[in-house]
């Protein structure tokens, strides 16, 4: 998945989707990207639905989250990442996995953050026998905004990010369309993304710099390209405050990846699970 992985689960069945609820995880700055854009969207839509009815109060859960890590590069190790999570929904701020909103005045159906949010992708030379020789590629805290649209029969929301360490100097935007079915005591929000991430943030994560050059490893510079994703997040309410999930996402990835020497797939895959007590 394009940085991929992560939706937000619901602490209870409600009929809409609105904007974004809390996740703070504790120690999940070292999940790779797969598992924590899937644990991040878990969050999100949790805390979103609760949102519209409990705007003016502050509301906190804890719980644990985790997920498998697969990646498109070659040789790469799958990993298991688990974590415990606290998650905040305030009236003007929104904690998510590795991030934060603030919220903004709405126009009608329309609501506006300002979002920071730490993704967590790259690699380690030592990752893979494939990569070795290779320079470290480094994770980002990344800003930007985020624009949501709900009716009864949609939510749509699309974001704009920037990289603020400068270490890709990269660009990306994301536009995201789902919807939440519920039965009794159970959701389940299909999802279709489409994610275009610019050349610089190619050509960080995917390229081949001179000097990394080896036999079977040739020359690459990344372009721009457009990733797209298809998933499903299931949620189920226990027992008063008591929920847990689980997630599943693919994302096939845009060209200008898939013709990179580092990649040997061209399909990423993300599972997410966990469990939350609300206050």
């Amino acid at each position: 998945m394009s940085s991929r992985a992560f939706s937000a689960f619901s602490f209870k069945p409600v009929r809409t989707l609105s904007a974004t609820l809390a996740i703070l995880a504790v120690g999940g700055q070292s999940m790779a990207s797969a598992s924590t854009q899937t644990i991040d969207t878990l969050a999100k839509s949790s805390g979103e639905r609760r949102a519209e009815t409990e705007i003016s109060d502050s509301k906190w859960a804890i719980g644990f989250a985790g997920g498998i890590d697969y990646r498109v590069y070659r040789d790469f190790d799958d990993k298991v990442r688990g974590f415990p999570v606290v998650t905040y929904e305030g009236e003007y701020i929104h904690v998510f996995g590795s991030g934060v909103d603030l919220k903004l005045p709405s126009v009608g159906p329309v609501t506006f953050r300002l979002r920071g949010k730490y993704i967590s992708e790259g690699y380690e030379s030592g990752d893979s026998s494939f990569l070795r020789g290779m320079s470290d590629r480094d994770s980002s805290f990344w800003v930007g905004g985020v624009a949501t649209w709900r009716s009864e029969l949609v939510r749509l929301s699309a974001e704009v990010l920037t990289d603020a360490m400068n270490n890709s100097k990269g660009s990306r935007a994301k536009l995201q369309i789902d919807h939440r079915f519920s039965a009794g005591a159970f959701g389940f929000t299909p999802r279709l993304v489409a994610e275009w991430v610019d050349k610089n943030y190619v050509d960080y994560y995917y390229g081949v710099a001179a000097g990394e050059v080896i036999g079977g490893r040739q020359r690459y510079q990344g372009d721009s390209t457009v990733n797209t994703e298809a998933g499903i997040r299931m949620d189920w309410l226990l027992a008063i405050n008591h929920s847990v999930f689980f997630d599943l996402g693919a994302t096939r990835m845009g060209g200008a990846i898939k013709d990179s020497p580092l990649v040997e797939k061209d399909t990423q895959y993300g599972v997410g699970f966990g469990y939350f007590y609300r206050f």
